[in-house]
């Protein structure tokens, strides 16, 4: 979506929608669930838990530090990944709102 039409959408659309958007790779799906499986921060490297090259789990990593679910802090050489819990709080409000927004649709097929 263009990023002129974003402003007919309320926040709220917007950010989850950014949520969403983070969400659709399969390989982001992977980190997240191993940084929670872990529920510590993670300082080693994923790649040798993921079978994708070092530049595209970096890739992947940006992505979700960009919209807040993750979290990396520099300790020496390598950066500490995990989950930054007030965004992945709020991202599984929206999406659990979004799911649960009404329990019955009208039959229109």
């Amino acid at each position: 979506m263009g990023v002129t039409k974003t402003q007919n959408f309320t926040e709220a659309q917007n950010q989850l929608a950014t949520f969403a958007k983070v969400l659709g790779h399969p390989a982001r799906i992977a980190i997240l669930q191993y940084l929670l499986k872990q529920q510590t921060c993670i300082c080693s490297n994923l790649v040798d838990e993921l079978p994708l090259a070092q530049a595209t789990v970096s890739q992947h990593l940006k992505e979700l530090k960009a919209v807040g679910l993750i979290i990396g802090e520099i300790e020496g050489t390598s950066v500490c990944y995990c989950i930054n819990e007030p965004v992945w709080e709020q991202a599984r409000d929206m999406l659990l709102n979004l799911f649960t927004s009404s329990t019955k649709t009208p039959k229109c097929c």
